[in-house]
């Protein structure tokens, strides 16, 4: 293989559910010998010290982020602040451009790695480098929404109808929305999402305007669905391979760990939503009430329901005194991936996000679904319909609801060693993580990944 190396810069969007990602890619580019320099908003770098396996070519340039009125001060990710304040959290990146721009042409890089900043491309022609649209989440959401052959103007937003069945040519015509789904989707899709600027808008642009596609995939699971992107865009579309989550350099924290020590290995239920979902106060309560249900101990890593400012205050009464010390109610960001390797972990209830899922299927734990919207559904239904590694919760049609029945059912199926499902979901699951773990494809799709971007600098 040609011993060049590229220095490479990243600036993905301001949310763990993306960084993480990023430095797992960084990890593996870094294995390779290249150089990766890893912009990250200054008072958020330590969530990613301990992930940094090659400090000696991994380098974090710290970015501040200005504030911008309506955010509190200091926040500087989407997890600093409620799902309602998102939008201006990308606003205070977008205001990062010209920091971002002197930055990169003091650094001289090769290629800049990026989602959802849209001005990346346009910035790196002015310093003559190559913008890479590196998508945490996996070509087959990108060519199920974002496919050239729907013809949208996506400058005056997306309707229902846009999205409720897959666009001409699509290599999977069975997945499609739900009603609620693509009403959900459209209504958070079409709203100013930084800048004056619509979330489809932002991504598009990205897409269209970007040198290269590049998707944490490999052909095996995702070639069809690189191949329709390649044809859509017309441009090269890499897929890196296998992101499979290396551990941190720390240990799961005293509290979770001597809890989780208590319970029988693969008993207990886990259940996190990532850093930017929230649910009401009904649907948070329903939850809990479902894994109560099971009569399991369960662990819950949730944000505060909307309109409520303790996480406490949200708990069912009478719930934990219930449960007697099988049920701990957690508030706040925690170490995932530890807590996924934990033996007693069997079961995880999970919003489909793409790093979460990556986390979950190099690990042994059962998959319940339960998305939220937009990409989440799509990631459930692969999970659930095609690659039948996971149980997805039962909503509404209309209402997009779930219940306290419809949760535990969900649970002790796919937790059910003896039942049809649980044997097919386990006995697929275990497949697809042999594959993923396999240190000799990773290696073969980082080189080929690594190859593929040298061959793009030329001679």
């Amino acid at each position: 293989m040609d011993e060049k190396k590229c220095h490479i810069a990243m600036y993905p969007w301001f949310a763990l559910g993306h960084l993480t990602p990023y430095i797992h890619l960084a990890n593996m580019l870094a294995k390779k010998g290249h150089k990766v320099s890893f912009l990250v908003p200054k008072n958020t770098q330590y969530k990613l010290d301990p992930f940094n396996h090659h400090p000696h070519h991994i380098a974090f340039v710290p970015i501040t982020v200005p504030h911008i009125e309506g955010l509190p001060m200091g926040a500087e990710t989407s997890s600093d602040v409620p799902s309602s304040l998102h939008p201006l959290i990308m606003t205070a990146m977008d205001a990062t451009q010209e920091n971002v721009e002197r930055i990169l042409k003091d650094l001289m890089v090769d290629f800049v790695f990026f989602d959802m900043a849209h001005w990346i491309p346009s910035l790196c022609r002015r310093v003559r480098v190559k913008s890479v649209n590196y998508c945490v989440i996996t070509p087959v959401v990108i060519g199920y929404i974002f496919s050239p052959a729907r013809r949208v103007h996506w400058d005056k937003g997306i309707s229902e109808s846009d999205v409720i069945h897959a666009p001409a040519g699509f290599p999977l015509s069975s997945i499609k929305f739900h009603a609620h789904e693509a009403r959900d989707f459209t209504a958070r899709s079409n709203m100013t999402f930084g800048s004056e600027m619509s979330l489809v808008e932002r991504v598009y642009i990205g897409l269209s305007q970007a040198d290269v596609l590049a998707y944490n995939g490999c052909k095996e699971l995702d070639g069809l669905f690189r191949d329709y992107l390649q044809t859509q865009f017309q441009k090269p579309v890499l897929l890196s391979g296998p992101i499979v989550t290396d551990p941190p350099n720390d240990t799961l924290t005293e509290d979770l760990s001597s809890w989780l020590d208590r319970f029988d290995p693969c008993s207990v239920i886990y259940c996190a939503f990532g850093s930017e979902c929230t649910l009401t106060m009904d649907q948070f309560q329903e939850l809990l009430l479902g894994f109560e249900l099971t009569g399991m101990p369960f662990l819950t890593a949730l944000k505060s329901p909307v309109g409520v400012k303790s996480i406490n205050d949200a708990i069912p009464e009478g719930l934990l005194e219930r449960l007697e010390g099988r049920g701990l109610v957690y508030d706040g960001w925690v170490q995932q991936n530890l807590i996924l390797q934990h033996s007693s972990v069997g079961c995880f209830v999970t919003h489909c996000g793409w790093a979460s899922l990556s986390e979950a299927l190099v690990n042994k734990c059962r998959l319940v679904l339960l998305p939220h919207g937009g990409d989440q559904v799509i990631h459930a239904r692969m999970m659930s319909e095609v690659y039948r590694v996971g149980i997805e919760v039962h909503k509404g049609e209309e209402d997009g609801l779930f219940t306290k029945t419809g949760v535990c059912e969900a649970v002790k199926k796919v937790m059910d060693e003896d039942g049809e499902a649980g044997k097919e979901v386990k006995g697929n699951h275990e497949k697809i993580r042999e594959f993923l773990l396999n240190k000799d494809v990773q290696s073969a799709y980082i080189d080929s990944f690594s190859q593929e971007l040298q061959d793009l600098l030329g001679p």
